[in-house]
């Protein structure tokens, strides 16, 4: 959708007068909500700037309702009070909201309204040697490293492909990592995962050498915006749907390796919408 401009001669200045119109400006008034309501927020707000017609529309609390969940009153405190749907929408996109007694949190994702949500460190089971233990690894001798998650796919947005990654934080006394290539695997419970491997040291080469001479490609972590680091397990789809019970489980398993380990912070495991590969 883009802007008509019409050009027209202003007399003998010899100047232009640019007169903002769309074609779409004589549809009735209600028509215009309903038909950006079927686009995404992203879209929305790009719509906006069409005219001063779309503007309106854009505006109304019909075309945001279509962008949040169904299910929104549960999830919103009921102390919070809004002046409008799209104020709601970008409240849920900019401050997640704590479920299932704090262990999770959810929001959504600002250009398409996906959920989003994140496995604190106390909903995972995570093993440092014969122990467990929350947040930050404790040193143990011969020990092996295991971090595993589950959650039931009705929390997150049906017909999307999602991307789970674990986010972390090395301490200044944070050793024993270097080289090490993690086994992580993705996948709904009773069916083949994906497999990959990634490492915990960003220093370490795009590949390692396997036991038997081979080379195998490791995923490497990334820095976020909030300073806190992130590693990309793999992928998924979830077809969704309110009678889908589907689980999905989420591991990294490293116990090959006798070492001595310590300072590794974990945030928790993240699953949001995967990025669309470039065209």
């Amino acid at each position: 959708m883009g802007k008509k401009q019409s050009v027209e001669s202003s007399g003998g200045g010899g100047g232009e007068i640019v007169s903002d119109s769309s074609p779409f400006d004589s549809l009735p008034e209600e028509c215009i909500p309903n038909i950006i309501s079927f686009t995404s927020p992203r879209d929305a707000c790009v719509a906006a700037s069409i005219s001063k017609t779309f503007e309106s529309a854009v505006k109304s609390d019909f075309v945001w309702e279509k962008f949040i969940p169904p299910d929104y009153e549960s999830l919103v405190p009921r102390s919070r009070e809004f002046s409008s749907k799209k104020e709601l929408y970008f409240a849920l996109c900019n401050d997640p909201l704590l479920i299932d007694d704090g262990k999770k949190s959810i929001w959504l994702e600002k250009a398409s309204g996906k959920r989003c949500i994140m496995l604190s460190a106390m909903n995972l089971s995570m093993v440092w040697g014969e122990e467990r233990h929350y947040w930050q690894w404790i040193p143990i001798p011969e020990s092996r490293l295991e971090i595993r998650g589950r959650t039931n796919t009705r929390v997150l947005s049906p017909r999307t492909r999602y991307s789970v990654y674990i986010v972390f934080m090395e301490s200044d006394q944070c050793y024993g990592f270097a080289d090490v290539a993690v086994e992580a695997e993705v996948g709904m419970v009773g069916h083949e995962p994906s497999r990959r491997f990634i490492c915990f040291d960003k220093a370490m080469n795009g590949q390692f050498i396997t036991r038997d001479g081979g080379r195998r490609d490791v995923v490497k972590p990334k820095e976020r915006e909030d300073r806190w680091m992130e590693i990309e397990l793999g992928e998924f789809f979830n077809e969704g749907g309110l009678m889908n019970s589907d689980e999905i489980e989420m591991s990294a398993l490293e116990n090959k390796r006798i070492t001595w380990r310590g300072g590794l912070i974990i945030q928790g495991i993240e699953i949001r919408p995967a990025k669309s590969p470039l065209k």
